[in-house]
């Protein structure tokens, strides 16, 4: 990596839950590429002020995690159709104060859907109803997905959710059988809920797939249980590996390769 200077441009993230996966994964990759980038983590108690300092002081790229995936819509300037479709936003480039929103969890899930050749004649039971679930919903339903489920305790949340793409909200935990079963809560994180499990032992047992967006740690108690039950999984890990790749080339101009991409990841997560 270049020596840092006054014309080392300045690339963010502001989540609830700051972490260094982001942090390491950019920042391999600018050294790798000699590129004269930064990547530092935040949080705020003020997103409004935060996205002003993001315009301000020319800061090019910002990654929005939760909370705040829904509060930056009003604060930015151009919405892409990825984001514009659900109403979420996780990544902001700036081009000489202009910002551009977009939603890569969206274009990343959606690929791992497709990689993993999960069959839109199964099942699908999704446990939550903020801004990542809205992307893991539209890219199951982009897919060809018809019978999903969203199951959330936020009832206008949950319904409205569920109700966008013509499937079915519960607030309560309905019998084991879905094949595709999604956490997208903060169940699992490092935490206060690092070691609870998102879904029962019997909704593992019963579900094909186990997946789970949570990225810190990417062995969640969920995913250790599924493998323990010889599920196929999927983990935050490699959604985050995607998005964080997405969000690069946008930042940067350059499209990191599939190696590259894997080792940032491995990096990001050492």
């Amino acid at each position: 990596m270049p020596e840092l200077s006054k014309d080392t441009t300045l690339c963010i993230s502001l989540s609830g839950r700051p972490s260094n996966i982001g942090t390491r994964f950019h920042n391999f990759l600018y050294a790798e590429l000699g590129l004269d980038f930064v990547y530092k983590a935040f949080t705020t108690t003020d997103i409004a002020a935060a996205i002003g300092g993001v315009r301000a002081l020319g800061i090019r790229g910002c990654s929005v995690s939760m909370p705040f995936k829904e509060a930056v819509i009003p604060l930015v300037d151009r919405i892409e159709a990825s984001a514009a479709a659900i109403g979420s936003i996780n990544t902001i480039v700036n081009d000489d104060g202009v910002l551009t929103a977009s939603n890569t969890d969206y274009e990343a899930i959606a690929t791992l859907i497709d990689t993993n050749r999960l069959d839109p004649a199964a099942s699908v039971l999704v446990r939550g109803s903020g801004g990542m679930a809205k992307a893991v919903v539209a890219a199951f339903h982009g897919a060809g997905f018809a019978d999903v489920t969203v199951l959330a305790r936020n009832a206008a949340a949950g319904t409205a959710l569920a109700e966008a793409y013509g499937y079915r909200w519960i607030a309560v935990d309905p019998a084991p059988g879905a094949a595709i079963v999604v956490n997208v809560t903060p169940l699992g994180m490092n935490g206060a809920d690092a070691e609870t499990l998102a879904f029962s032992p019997a909704h593992i047992e019963a579900a094909r797939t186990v997946f789970d967006v949570v990225a810190f740690p990417a062995e969640t108690p969920l995913i250790r249980t599924a493998r323990a039950a010889d599920r196929d999984v999927i983990t935050g890990a490699e959604v985050i590996a995607l998005q964080a790749a997405g969000q690069f080339a946008r930042y940067t101009g350059v499209t990191p390769t599939p190696d590259q991409v894997q080792r940032a990841s491995a990096h990001s997560r050492a």
